[in-house]
């Protein structure tokens, strides 16, 4: 498998100039506090279902596997639905999913409730994200993508180190009652659909208007769009939950503060990290970018795997932080390059699919083999990464391919 078809330079005249457009900053700020509001609940969620509520510890397994799931297979046919329809209404709805969600978790007396909330609350992320990255390219040329997603990817993250410190600082301020948190929580995620009236949509024509496709095949997502799925699904099977890094850092020692603290280190170096990251990408190609990245994933998985001292696990959580910087937003803008605008959301939604389901895959296959410390997947997942990053990085450069007008 060569990666020689997946990139795809610019069409002359078409350079990196004018990138940086209202939706795109629209739809940062409104990830930014749907992310402030999800991360908020994220550290907190397991202690109250544990402890306020009395679930067993498998529930949050069961919890975070059905929402995640839920999530990965509602991206696969919202995608289509962001090319085939306006995608503005479908943003707002994922958006407003979302916050339904965490008002279902606040109000919640019983896991079931909680259950219900977090799966309502990922079914709308599925709902939202292959329309919303759809939108926020349009009009941004290709080869300034990897910087517009990495702006995006900026924003959101910021929102995960905001939501986990305001839920820390609340925890403590409130005499570790959690309850109040989560109503907390709410505010910025019904602000977040509140911001995206502000999004504009250009008008396009919609199937029943187009012109019907005379080639056999016409308007499929291209050969080298599935051989790039191909290398990046064998990756997303390695790619297990965070949750279980974290649950790493437990088993080591780490107390309750000092994880959150650690999960806020991994996001402040993926925030700051992510911008940098994009423009690297539409500089020096997506590809060479996201498998430097897995050169960090390796780096953070092989090294938690083998070390117990509490520094060198909280700087190798921290170059994790760059694993992400480097594939998340890249991945997409990576995307985003191999098909027309007329199939972006779909496109987005299949590798957006394909990537949720192989976490979910990785997530039990990882946790059955996890046992007393979590060496052996760790071991193994970074290992699978050491190798495809030596494939995208010596892999020889690609053929160039022409972005067809309008991409």
């Amino acid at each position: 498998m060569a990666v020689a078809d997946t990139e795809a330079r610019v069409e002359p005249g078409r350079g990196a100039g004018g990138w940086l457009s209202r939706n795109l900053l629209v739809l940062s700020g409104v990830s930014f506090l749907q992310d402030a509001a999800s991360e908020l609940l994220y550290p907190i969620l397991p202690i109250f279902l544990t402890v306020a509520l009395g679930a067993p510890v498998a529930v949050v397994g069961l919890v975070e596997g059905l929402a995640e799931g839920g999530s990965a297979l509602t991206k696969l046919a919202a995608g289509s639905l962001g090319d085939r329809y306006r995608r503005r209404p479908l943003i707002a709805a994922g958006y407003g999913l979302a916050a339904a969600g965490k008002v279902l978790i606040a109000v919640a007396v019983a896991w079931p409730v909680v259950l219900a909330g977090r799966v309502v609350d990922r079914l709308g992320k599925g709902v939202r994200g292959a329309p919303r990255d759809a939108l926020l390219v349009d009009g941004v040329p290709p080869a300034a993508r990897g910087r517009a997603f990495g702006l995006h990817r900026t924003a959101d993250t910021l929102g995960a180190v905001v939501g986990p410190l305001l839920g820390l600082a609340g925890y403590e301020l409130l005499n570790h009652r959690i309850r109040p948190l989560l109503i907390v929580a709410v505010v910025p995620a019904v602000l977040s659909v509140l911001l995206v009236a502000a999004v504009r949509e250009r008008p396009r024509p919609l199937p029943a208007q187009r012109v019907r496709p005379t080639l056999r095949g016409a308007g499929r997502l291209p050969g080298r769009f599935w051989r790039v799925m191909a290398v990046l699904g064998i990756f997303s099977l390695a790619n297990f939950p965070d949750a279980l890094l974290l649950l790493r850092l437990h088993e080591i020692g780490f107390s309750v503060t000092a994880l959150i603290l650690a999960y806020v280190t991994y996001n402040v170096v993926y925030a700051i990290a992510s911008y940098p990251a994009g423009l690297f990408a539409d500089r020096w190609r997506p590809p060479r970018v996201f498998g430097l990245g897995l050169v960090f994933f390796a780096v953070g998985y092989l090294g938690l795997g083998m070390v117990d001292n509490h520094a060198a696990a909280w700087a190798l959580l921290a170059a994790y932080g760059l694993f992400a910087a480097c594939t998340d937003g890249v991945g997409k803008a990576w995307i985003s390059r191999l098909v027309d605008a007329d199939y972006q959301s779909r496109a987005q939604g299949v590798y957006q699919s394909m990537s949720g389901l192989g976490v979910l895959v990785a997530g039990v296959w990882s946790g059955l083999a996890w046992h007393a410390d979590g060496h052996a997947p760790l071991l193994l997942s970074g290992t699978v990464a050491a190798v495809l990053a030596g494939f995208l990085l010596l892999a020889p450069p690609p053929r160039a391919l022409t972005v067809r007008p309008g991409a």
